[in-house]
């Protein structure tokens, strides 16, 4: 005869609530955090100072991990243009109505940290640097994905223009609609890394990040900032809008 199975303690409404947001941020498509969990089954989900120490520890040891198997020459895949997902959908923390309304004529691009030239940059001479096109897939950690394609200059080929210090950790970036967000500098590398200009072989539109994005198909959605309106090299984490509320910061995928 079996023994009796054990059931866990009946979680209230908003501890489950708490339980789902616990592994939104845990299970980042990767396997490794599904230790973080099991760890968890010993916490009172009410106990925020503990599930905390437990998913902030796991976050950076992820972290680590996935920048371990990184590769900086492995290729995501690219597609041909009739897997292009028509439309591409709209993403944000935000409505659709509230996309940030930015004057492209005065529009400039800001540099600053551990670089040579801070000047700043107007669309039209960041088109005169050598641009890229690639098909790729965006990944969304809410469980979607799209295929769309991109064009803009190699982040590789800027940060080289400005004279970025390269052996430097971070590359982080600003927007205009309050986002925030970093890259590794071997991601910040990667030949598919892209300062995005074009979406479908036309100038970005608003809804997909005008009038400047950065592409990441080896990173997952959110760490695809839009809008952007400042890059800065530094040694120093500079975090993101999603990564300071609990989600790995690498992301890779």
């Amino acid at each position: 005869m079996k023994p009796p199975r054990r059931r866990g303690p009946r979680l209230e409404p908003a501890q489950q609530a708490e339980l789902i947001n616990v592994q939104r941020r845990l299970l980042l498509r990767s396997g490794l955090t599904l230790g973080a969990v099991s760890l968890l089954t010993g916490c009172n989900l009410q106990d925020g100072d503990q599930v905390d120490k437990v998913l902030w520890a796991m976050s950076r040891w992820n972290d680590k991990v996935q920048a371990w198997l990184f590769s900086g020459q492995r290729l995501a895949p690219v597609y041909a243009k009739n897997q292009v997902t028509n439309p591409f959908p709209f993403n944000a923390f935000y409505p659709e109505y509230n996309v940030p309304d930015l004057d492209l004529a005065d529009y400039r691009l800001k540099v600053s940290g551990l670089v040579r030239d801070k000047q700043d940059w107007t669309l039209d001479a960041l088109r005169q640097l050598p641009q890229r096109t690639d098909i790729t897939r965006l990944i969304c950690i809410e469980g979607w994905s799209a295929i769309g394609e991109w064009g803009g200059i190699p982040l590789r080929t800027f940060l080289e223009h400005i004279g970025a210090d390269t052996t430097a950790k971070f590359v982080g970036f600003k927007c205009a609609d309050r986002y925030y967000s970093s890259l590794d500098m071997p991601t910040a590398l990667h030949p598919q890394t892209l300062l995005a200009l074009d979406f479908g072989e036309v100038a970005l539109p608003p809804d997909y990040g005008y009038p400047l994005r950065v592409r990441v198909p080896t990173k997952l959605g959110f760490k695809n900032p839009k809008h952007i309106v400042e890059l800065f090299v530094s040694n120093e984490n500079p975090g993101g809008y999603w990564e300071d509320q609990g989600y790995n910061w690498f992301s890779g995928v």
